[in-house]
């Protein structure tokens, strides 16, 4: 796979307090994907619930660029989400704007109000729809250059990092104080998130079948 054309910046280091201050009220969940052609499908199949949220502000990383256009596109077709892929070779006022809309999503989630209805063929005000970032690394916020984090409320990582320090970037850069992770997790990768659960004491448990109970 083709990876993003610029490298990510080496994530800063934390100190284990200041790591355990940021994750304090965070969660952090794995969703098993037997296979990995099952894995865009079983995404998607999350979408159609967590998405329905009105507003909710969410942030998908992925560790490529072949996979951020095949998230993209999938994502793309869904009427009830507002999609914004970042790109390296996005103009820095298109940046800026993606960046800004993402920021006033954050203030207008409400955990307080339901899901939408399941009926697609209703019309879902542009308002009311969940807004998406989908980003590589390279794309994420770059805190030391002057940019504010974007705290969503759900991060999703569709590909896990292989390093607990770019796990620890996505959080800082990319989730709310009392944000959720989800990870997606195929095959052997559970070796990597086991590591990075007890390299960071972390607790990433299993997602509930009802992905409602934790939004």
């Amino acid at each position: 796979m083709a990876i993003d054309a610029i490298e990510a910046p080496s994530p800063p280091s934390l100190s284990p307090s200041h790591f355990s201050s940021v994750c304090s009220q965070q969660r952090h969940f794995y969703l098993a994907v037997d296979r990995l052609q099952f894995k865009l499908e079983t995404f998607m199949d999350l979408l159609g619930v967590a998405g329905r949220r009105p507003c909710l502000p969410m942030v998908v990383c992925c560790s490529s660029r072949d996979e951020l256009d095949a998230v993209s596109s999938a994502v793309a077709t869904v009427p009830y989400i507002s999609l914004a892929p970042l790109y390296t070779d996005l103009a820095e006022a298109d940046r800026a704007a993606i960046l800004e809309s993402f920021k006033q999503a954050t203030i207008r989630w409400n955990p307080e109000v339901g899901a939408q209805s399941a009926d697609d063929s209703e019309p879902v005000k542009e308002e009311q729809k969940s807004h998406m970032i989908v980003a590589t690394d390279a794309c994420i916020p770059l805190l030391a250059s002057g940019e504010s984090p974007i705290s969503a409320r759900v991060l999703i990582n569709y590909e896990l990092p292989a390093k607990k320090e770019i796990y620890t970037r996505r959080m800082a850069t990319c989730l709310a104080a009392d944000g959720i992770v989800i990870n997606m997790v195929v095959g052997g990768e559970v070796v990597t998130l086991k590591s990075i659960e007890e390299s960071s004491n972390l607790v990433i448990a299993e997602m509930p079948i009802n992905i409602s109970e934790i939004l």
